[in-house]
């Protein structure tokens, strides 16, 4: 079948155009946002860029209901090489679990040091003010009182 042939509801049909059944919840009437697969990405592509005539391509998008971002997108993913981005959206950095782990690590260690400066800083402070008070109160002590009667 060429994809011609196909409508974009046979190539991933995400239930956005099905009659609704099993949807609960108060937004079960609002279409879902629909899905294309890495293999549908490619031949998209490839098709778009055999296309010669002038007004062939806008045609494509337009019976394929695509806008030209998602050719973009689609494009920049398979130039990555991500084609884990492709059954994604793009949207994936491409990192493995540990990578992305090491990440995760990596920030919550940033967060942790710079709460520790901040909690040092009101340490010192605080150290500091005890120090203040407590010269202040020396020399109050030290003081000779005088009687005023």
């Amino acid at each position: 079948m060429r994809l011609a042939e196909r409508s974009p509801a046979s190539i991933a049909d995400d239930g956005a155009m099905s009659s609704g059944k099993g949807k609960q919840g108060p937004r079960a009437d609002r279409p879902r946002r629909r899905t294309f697969t890495p293999e549908y990405k490619q031949a998209i592509l490839a098709e778009y860029d055999a296309l010669t005539e002038p007004g062939a391509r806008g045609a494509l998008l337009r019976r394929e209901g695509l806008y030209s971002s998602h050719l973009v997108e689609w494009r920049r993913a398979a130039e990555a090489g991500a084609l884990d981005g492709l059954a994604k959206g793009g949207k994936r950095s491409g990192k493995s679990g540990e990578q992305a782990e090491l990440e995760r690590l990596r920030r919550k260690v940033e967060a942790l040091e710079a709460e520790l400066a901040r909690k040092d800083a009101a340490l010192d402070l605080v150290g500091k003010a005890h120090a203040l008070l407590e010269t202040l109160s020396e020399s109050a002590a030290s003081k000779p009182r005088s009687n005023r009667r």
